[in-house]
């Protein structure tokens, strides 16, 4: 299993996860009466997140991944279903209102992240990451600002809530170093898939859509599954509340994929959107330099 020990290769790892999820907006914006098929859209990718990653363990352990299954703990548990709940209401937040609205959501996700380490880790976060966490707020709240008009008290509940599951794997990830980290996001992508299953049977729904849909389904499901991948291998040097803030950059580039003309969406932001966004870029900036520098940050472990 690749083990990523110096924290200067471990961001930029977290900030391309960050950029594969930053699609995941523009990709749901193409499926077809999307707030009509939410069930069948989370089965699929669900259950394309589970085979993914097993597949991936298969070619990295051979037949021993299967050892994997056998050190599931209360933490693997609690953060697969975290983030499965974090999937299931991403899609009801993003077909409820705006790209901006939902991943602006998705941007608080440093503070709360922030709060369950400091309550159930013990981690101490230091006075230069809260200054990116406070330049990061300051971008979220300008970028707010335009979107107070906007029906989207339902998007924005369900927005919250995927922050809160996100934010519940992020900090399961540290608790327990001996977990299999992508044990935990197999666990959330079987979650997904078997509660979506339910849903559909109960509500005596098809499991199948348009082969469009369903292609989207995977594609997103794939996105998804590599930006897991990369960010489980670098969170285990770097502390889940700048674990989080590091991949903001799905929050920009999702922005930036739904609106740029040329890719067929022209969902245009705002221009204090813009100007929020850029102030959570800088905050990113800002705390890539710090931790490069400051060596306490290295070995958490």
């Amino acid at each position: 299993m690749l083990d990523i020990k110096d924290v200067k290769v471990a961001i930029p790892v977290v900030l391309i996860a960050g950029l594969f999820w930053s699609f995941g907006p523009y990709v749901v914006r193409h499926i077809d009466e999307a707030h009509q098929v939410p069930w069948q859209y989370l089965f699929t990718r669900g259950l394309v997140i589970f085979i993914i990653l097993n597949l991936f363990l298969y070619l990295e352990e051979g037949s021993e991944f299967i050892n994997n299954y056998k050190k599931i703990g209360i933490s693997s548990l609690i953060g697969g279903v975290g983030l499965g709940i974090a999937m299931i209401s991403f899609i009801y937040s993003i077909t409820n209102t705006s790209a901006a609205v939902t991943l602006l959501c998705l941007a608080a996700m440093p503070f709360i992240t922030a709060l369950l380490g400091f309550m159930f880790l013990k981690e101490t976060i230091s006075t230069n990451v809260w200054v990116s966490i406070a330049i990061a707020a300051f971008g979220i709240i300008i970028m707010a600002i335009d979107n107070t008009s906007e029906n989207t008290i339902l998007g924005l509940v369900f927005g919250i809530l995927s922050s809160v599951g996100f934010a519940v794997f992020s900090t399961t990830l540290r608790w327990k170093k001996e977990t299999p980290k992508f044990t935990t996001v197999a666990i959330a992508g079987l979650f997904c898939c078997f509660f979506s299953g339910i849903i559909i049977l109960i509500n005596d729904l098809s499991f199948l859509s348009t082969g469009k849909n369903h292609a989207l389904f995977a594609t997103h499901g794939t996105l998804v599954c590599l930006g897991l991948i990369l960010y489980s291998i670098g969170s285990k040097h770097i502390p889940a509340a700048e674990l989080t803030l590091l991949s903001l950059t799905e929050v920009i580039g999702g922005i930036f994929w739904v609106w740029v003309p040329i890719l067929g969406i022209n969902e245009i932001p705002s221009q204090s959107t813009v100007i929020g966004g850029f102030f959570i870029f800088i905050s990113i900036i800002y705390y890539s330099l710090i931790i490069q520098s400051n060596k306490r940050f290295i070995g958490l472990n």
